[in-house]
């Protein structure tokens, strides 16, 4: 009889102001492994606090370290990452998840895992802005140096991870898609419209082109989310109707009436807010770009990025036909059924055993 393998004991690090803290505490969850969360930058409100306090074994330490895109500089990051590698020796990890590659230029003495999902460099390509601000650059710089370090790269898909070998020049990450349960949802009646869900403020989600859109359709579309950003980057758009970023009952309140969801990004790494709508049965208008055709193709309809006339005859066209509309949301949600925790947590313990192995074979 074959020995029961004892948890793997992991550090992951998160912070709580984007998704990846969405993404870390379904990985724990779904995960058969000792997980401590080391939280990075602002304090997670009450909220968050009681969602990790509701998985299971599931160990959240607040360290009040900087998270690297908001760090003045290189010396802040690399005291974070220090720090962080102390935690990992305290705690006797066996591998260490990074959700921030930067993090990997510390001295951790076990395998580094270094996950991007979606960095300042790549975004700065995806945004056409040429070089690096000189003032910015040290955090690509810091990103690539991370990657190199690290011992196994992952990406939420193939797509983002070819930009991520392109921009650093690393070998190709391995791709593990995201998973997301999905959430609970009211009784609703429909709506008759759009509606679209992410950072607004950030420039390659195209929230222009959204606009531009809103204005050519005689029918609602309602936009989920900040319209101005940490650092001070903000929109203002005049025909979306904004509601600000919504609380997770609310932002299922909204799926629950099957809008129309619409993405107009020129640049996603992998894009929960799409999944969330699909798994909500919403029927999906995106934009053409390799993300979304890696996950998506087959379960809706693309238009080509920066087309606001195309996404509002596209929007229109589904508005229009009840049946089409029922149709290209059920696609959606099957298609949704591929992308689980459970499954994002089986390629990461594949990854995760099989440095551990590598290590003791060594």
């Amino acid at each position: 009889m074959t020995a029961e393998r004892a948890p793997l004991r992991l550090l992951m690090t998160a912070d709580a102001v984007g998704g990846v803290w969405q993404y870390a505490l379904e990985l724990a969850a779904a995960l058969e492994a000792q997980v401590t969360l080391a939280l990075l930058g602002p304090a997670p409100d009450a909220g968050q606090r009681a969602a990790a306090v509701a998985v299971s074994g599931l160990r959240l330490v607040e360290t009040a370290l900087p998270l690297d895109w908001l760090a003045s500089g290189p010396a802040e990051v690399l005291e974070a990452a220090a720090a962080v590698a102390r935690l990992a020796a305290e705690i006797g990890a066996e591998v260490v998840h990074l959700n921030a590659p930067a993090l990997a230029l510390a001295d951790y003495g076990v395998p580094l895992v270094a996950v991007n999902h979606g960095c300042l460099g790549t975004w700065w390509d995806a945004a056409g802005k040429g070089p690096v601000d000189p003032a910015l650059a040290w955090l690509p710089e810091l990103i690539g140096q991370g990657l190199a370090r690290a011992d196994r790269v992952v990406t939420p898909t193939s797509a983002y991870a070819e930009a991520v070998a392109r921009r650093y020049g690393v070998p190709l990450p391995a791709a593990v898609h995201n998973g997301r349960t999905p959430m609970p949802l009211p009784d609703a009646t429909g709506f008759d419209g759009a509606v679209t869900v992410g950072r607004l403020w950030d420039e390659v989600k195209d929230t222009a082109t959204l606009d531009a859109a809103a204005a050519l359709l005689d029918a609602p579309f309602v936009a989920i989310g900040a319209t101005r950003a940490p650092h001070g980057a903000a929109v203002a758009p005049a025909h979306l109707r904004l509601t600000g970023a919504l609380p997770a009952a609310d932002l299922a309140g909204w799926l629950a009436r099957r809008p129309v969801f619409v993405s107009a990004a020129r640049f996603e790494p992998f894009g929960l807010a799409v999944l969330e709508a699909a798994q909500a049965g919403c029927p999906l208008v995106l934009s053409d770009i390799p993300t979304f055709r890696e996950l998506w193709d087959g379960a809706a309809t693309f238009v080509a990025p920066g087309d606001a006339p195309g996404l509002a005859a596209a929007i229109a066209a589904l508005l229009a036909d009840p049946v089409a509309r029922a149709a290209h949301g059920q696609a959606a949600q099957v298609r949704a059924r591929r992308y689980t925790p459970q499954a994002t947590a089986a390629g990461m313990t594949a990854i995760y055993r099989d440095l551990v192995a590598r290590k003791a074979a060594a």
